[in-house]
């Protein structure tokens, strides 16, 4: 059966178009079950992930496959708007776990982490023949920061204001899937977009260049202003057509669960993070992407759930 959930999104340029295309329900993952196993399986644990084609969602359904191949636990992902409607549908118990920015996760959550999955690169870019070649270049342009409810939009505001542009002020915000908002890059609706996901990101479908914009200058400031320890990752040569080599933003990302989640089924699916991360990964990323005990275990200020804690120590330590 498949559920639905409405956005509410900020008003912005684009926030007629988006509120009608917020909904989501559970993605069409399909995962074959013998009867059997039907029988003895734990779950679904509901899993928010984000749009179709983005690092969230493949890395959701990644983990559902290797749920039912290994695992008497299954997880059933959830097409959602990305990090910050993960966050709100986790404390509401609408969802059991959920893929969500480190930056996005509020000191007050009581949500606990199964472990850290994979690096997001926050990328900007531009019209190859467009003059902006930094972020200040954008004051009186056009962005799209992509949809409200995603965590990369919230990072690209934080950046925006460390910059010293305000939204909405300094700078027009509108809010687009990323599809879209390449679509809109190549017929001049905006000036820049703004998005993190894997490198190279796959929904690229267009045909057209783009001209990524560096970032490095900002990492450091970004930290210094929001108290986030943002790392500095670098997107290499020719990573788009024609694109040269940057280093921008990069957040980690986090599998997050609610405190309800059996210590049973947390610590399968922290085996399933250990001992089958190679097929968790998607083969076309070149990006700075493994799973191990040391990466896993670094979440930062959220806490790891103690059944993962314990698993990650003392079977793996």
């Amino acid at each position: 059966m498949t559920q639905s959930y409405s956005d509410v999104s900020p008003r912005t340029p684009s926030t007629a178009q988006v509120s009608r295309r917020g909904t989501f329900g559970l993605a069409g993952v399909a995962v074959a079950l013998a009867s059997a196993g039907c029988a003895s399986a734990v779950g679904p644990v509901r899993l928010g992930s984000a749009q179709p084609r983005g690092q969230f969602h493949h890395f959701a359904s990644a983990l559902a496959a290797a749920a039912a191949s290994h695992s008497r636990i299954r997880i059933e992902p959830v097409v959602t708007q990305g990090s910050v409607t993960n966050l709100r549908l986790l404390a509401h118990g609408d969802i059991d776990a959920a893929l969500v920015l480190g930056d996005s996760v509020p000191e007050s959550t009581r949500a606990l982490a199964i472990g850290r999955v994979h690096e997001c690169y926050i990328q900007v870019a531009v019209r190859p023949d467009s003059p902006i070649s930094r972020l200040g270049d954008l004051r009186g342009r056009r962005i799209d920061l992509g949809l409200p409810g995603s965590g990369s939009a919230r990072t690209g505001v934080r950046l925006l204001h460390t910059t010293g542009l305000r939204p909405g002020i300094d700078v027009t915000v509108e809010h687009r899937a990323l599809t879209a908002a390449v679509r809109a890059l190549r017929n001049r609706e905006v000036d820049a977009i703004l998005w993190g996901d894997e490198v190279p990101t796959p929904a690229f479908d267009l045909p057209m260049r783009l001209r990524l914009l560096d970032l490095a200058d900002w990492v450091i400031p970004m930290h210094r202003r929001f108290g986030y320890p943002y790392d500095q990752v670098r997107v290499p040569m020719n990573t788009y057509p024609g694109s040269t080599a940057i280093d921008t933003v990069g957040v980690p990302t986090l599998l997050l669960t609610s405190p309800h989640l059996t210590n049973s089924t947390v610590t399968a699916i922290a085996e399933l993070l250990l001992n089958y991360g190679d097929k968790l990964v998607p083969t076309h990323t070149i990006s700075f992407q493994f799973l191990d005990r040391r990466w896993l275990v670094g979440t930062g200020q959220v806490p790891l759930h103690p059944a993962a804690a314990a698993y990650y120590r003392t079977g793996h330590g």
